[in-house]
């Protein structure tokens, strides 16, 4: 059957469209150093789409002009594109491995640092400084929190998060092997909470890209949950070479649930310490 006028309408935009967004990524990347051209491109697609309808733009080229001329419309695009779906304890049977298989080979070092890469709003990051105090090593544990959107590091630092969540989130805790009382970690005030100070003493926070920044120090234990599954094939490897040489001898690889070493060039460098939860150590 021939195409109707409106099927050859819509492939005649969607060739335009395929070539609109590398230039949309190229762009961003040319003026404000953020590099998403080997994210996933279907995922890249629907996140570019989610934004432009937040700024009510019908066209990839229409959003890039106003992405590149005013540095508030790309800080909405980061809010946009970001993935932050997150909670404390989320996952809470991996925190209940690290506990159990992990923390204890933690408790030996003079001085542990811990980097979360792609922290979004810090909810998991609390978890793990939790987690870390129940086993006695808080105290000499430095947590680095990183994501490429500075309005997320912000909420992070400032520790303050809907109260309708705690419900939840001392369910996780529960599962997760909590040895105390959830609500002793927050303070309620209205319709919030905010994380007790000696939580948010032990982070340190930083905007850092994983697709185009470096290694910026050794760590014990790498936690990178469900933000790979959003890159190419050839940023998967990057960034694993990156928490590869930013891994001390020994030290520790948390990934999510939907990620994995395996097909990895560096897969052999490593042991499964839980397969299932995907943390691992590396061996050499």
């Amino acid at each position: 059957m021939a195409a109707t006028e409106k099927e050859r309408e819509a492939d005649a935009a969607a060739a335009v469209e395929a070539i609109e967004l590398p230039l949309l990524l190229e762009a961003i990347f040319q003026r404000y150093g953020y590099d998403f051209r080997a994210y996933a491109p279907a995922s890249m697609k629907r996140r570019v789409h989610r934004a432009m309808q937040q700024e009510a733009r019908r066209t990839v080229s229409g959003y890039q002009e106003r992405i590149l001329r005013e540095p508030e419309a790309m800080a909405r695009f980061l809010d946009a594109v970001s993935v932050e779906v997150t909670a404390m304890f989320r996952d809470p049977y991996f925190h209940k491995a690290f506990r159990e298989k992990v923390a204890p080979g933690l408790r030996g070092l003079p001085l542990i640092r811990v980097w979360h890469a792609g922290c979004a709003t810090g909810e998991e990051v609390y978890s793990m400084a939790i987690l870390l105090h129940e086993e006695g090593l808080l105290e000499k544990t430095r947590l680095y929190a990183t994501d490429l959107n500075a309005r997320a590091i912000e909420r992070g630092k400032q520790g303050i998060f809907p109260l309708k969540h705690m419900r939840d989130y001392t369910a996780n805790y529960q599962k997760a092997g909590g040895r105390g009382t959830f609500s002793d970690y927050y303070t309620a005030k209205h319709d919030a909470v905010i994380m007790r100070d000696f939580l948010r003493k032990s982070i340190t926070w930083a905007e850092h890209n994983l697709a185009a920044d470096g290694s910026f120090n050794e760590f014990h234990l790498i936690v990178c949950r469900n933000v790979m599954i959003y890159f190419n094939r050839e940023l998967q490897e990057r960034v694993h070479r990156l928490i590869y040489d930013s891994l001390a001898p020994g030290g520790v690889l948390a990934l999510g649930h939907g990620e994995s070493l395996q097909f990895s060039l560096l897969e052999e460098r490593y042991v499964a310490v839980d397969r299932a939860e995907k943390i691992y150590r590396k061996i050499r």
